[in-house]
């Protein structure tokens, strides 16, 4: 059965009439929330639909102008179906790394030392700062799904978290909006795409070239993008982390296709894909060492 037959035959699930009885107050999730329900209505709604839907619920809330309509947007692109499986979203193909272009922005200079000069916030001890910076990355106690390595992890509240951050190697750059959810195979899991909330960061990542060479494409890249953070993986790597609170997913997807053709891996575009975490611990013990903070990027 396809969806829009779907949607004529079948009224709401138990499960989503549950979540639109239980809408959380502004400070607690609503933002989150919103996304989270639109991407099941999908399945049952037009868009139109939701968008009355999601109003009806919120009345008496102070609801952001727009936010609604943004929220049904965004979920459009991760829309649930009933087989619990991501509907295929047709993009173009990543390009292929452009070496000439790499090949000049490494030539205009720029290295890890430059990258580590440039942070605005000083950054000359060796003391851990994961606590400090999750904090600053991710406010108001928000799910976030954490792992010592890709197949150990769970779900849990920033507070839950405290304390023990620094020993975990990855984590997902956005939010997630349940402890455990379905799988596009089905399975229930605590780092599932379905329950990934709106993208917040994009990690840009690079397998090739030195230290001083990804550092030099990433200086670049933040002429394009807000840089808000870089860190050394622990192995042969330097990572950045790119604010995208509230763009629009296309030019997002506009800047992590020029970030591939310099040399970038595409992987980290899925908004579930664990990425290292900020002064954490690597598998072999090495920390992932923090080069540049940049709070002033963070909204």
């Amino acid at each position: 059965m396809n969806v829009s037959a779907y949607r004529r035959r079948n009224r709401l699930p138990r499960f989503l009439l549950d979540l639109l009885a239980s809408v959380p107050s502004r400070g607690e999730g609503l933002n989150i929330w919103l996304f989270k329900v639109a991407r099941y209505l999908w399945a049952f709604r037009t868009e139109k639909e939701i968008i009355e839907l999601l109003y009806a619920v919120t009345d008496g809330l102070p609801v952001k102008p727009g936010e609604i309509e943004r929220a049904v947007e965004r979920s459009k692109a991760c829309a649930w179906d009933p087989a619990h499986a991501r509907q295929a979203i047709s993009q173009p193909a990543w390009p292929k790394t452009n070496i000439q272009a790499r090949a000049a922005v490494i030539a205009k200079g720029g290295g890890l030392a430059d990258l580590w000069e440039a942070s605005p916030v000083s950054i000359k001890d060796d003391q851990s700062r994961t606590e400090e910076l999750i904090d600053r990355l991710f406010a108001q106690n928000p799910l976030l799904c954490c792992g010592r390595t890709a197949f150990s992890f769970v779900t849990r509240t920033r507070e839950e978290w405290r304390g023990k951050l620094s020993a975990q190697q990855f984590i997902v750059p956005s939010p997630m909006t349940a402890r455990r959810g379905p799988t596009k195979e089905g399975k229930d899991s605590a780092h599932a795409l379905s329950i990934t909330g709106p993208r917040q960061y994009l990690v840009v990542e690079q397998d090739a070239g030195s230290t001083d060479e990804q550092a030099a494409v990433l200086l670049h890249l933040s002429e394009h993008a807000p840089l808000v953070l870089a860190l050394h993986s622990g192995g042969k790597s330097v990572r950045g982390w790119f604010a995208c609170f509230n763009g629009a997913e296309r030019t997002i997807r506009s800047f992590m296709e020029y970030a591939v053709s310099l040399g970038a891996d595409h992987a980290t575009w899925t908004r579930s894909q664990f990425v290292r975490m900020p002064d954490g611990t690597r598998e072999n013990g090495n920390r992932q060492t923090v080069f540049y903070f940049n709070p002033e990027n963070l909204r």
